[in-house]
């Protein structure tokens, strides 16, 4: 299920996903003392359980945003299930103290509807597209704008084949 407008793909093992999560979380040790993780549903799940136990910060929070429609292209947004306000209310209400995570950041457009929700929270991901990296603060691996991140929760064990197609097996 490729997209069409992407032309490469970048296929993400567990171990590779969790080692890029860890990784994240020894960026952010130090930057703050995060009072809660908001994590931007459904890709921002993961990293915030691994940044959250290595950070140990209990308070985790979502924030559920529809971009993708059928795994391929990102549509219009549609803010399924807004941040609670006891969060929001957090050091002033304005995000202080908050770290927002999520797997990616790609355009850069859920980014920003949760920056306005939260202007002064600290945005992590585990990975970047050029498009959307303005918009984080701190991030682990950046990929090529044209590059379709599979991630291990969206796949099965199965054959892949060669990037060359000429390849003999």
């Amino acid at each position: 299920m490729e997209n069409p407008e992407q032309n490469k793909a970048f296929p993400v093992s567990w171990d590779q996903f969790h080692r890029d999560a860890r990784a994240l979380a020894w960026r952010l040790s130090g930057q703050g003392e995060w009072q809660a993780i908001v994590c931007i549903t459904r890709g921002g799940l993961v990293p915030a359980a691994i940044v959250a136990r290595e950070l140990g910060i209990r308070m985790i929070e979502t924030v559920c945003i529809a971009s993708y429609h059928n795994y391929e292209n990102q549509g219009s947004l549609h803010v399924i299930k807004p941040i609670d306000p006891k969060v929001i209310g957090l050091e002033g209400g304005d995000g202080n103290g908050v770290l927002v995570i999520d797997d990616l950041v790609d355009t850069g457009k859920t980014a920003r509807v949760v920056r306005e929700m939260l202007p002064k929270a600290h945005f992590a991901t585990v990975y970047a597209k050029p498009m959307g990296r303005p918009l984080v603060d701190t991030f682990v691996t950046e990929v090529s704008q044209d590059t379709w991140i599979y991630f291990p929760w969206d796949m099965g064990w199965q054959f892949q084949p060669p990037l060359n197609k000429n390849t003999a097996g």
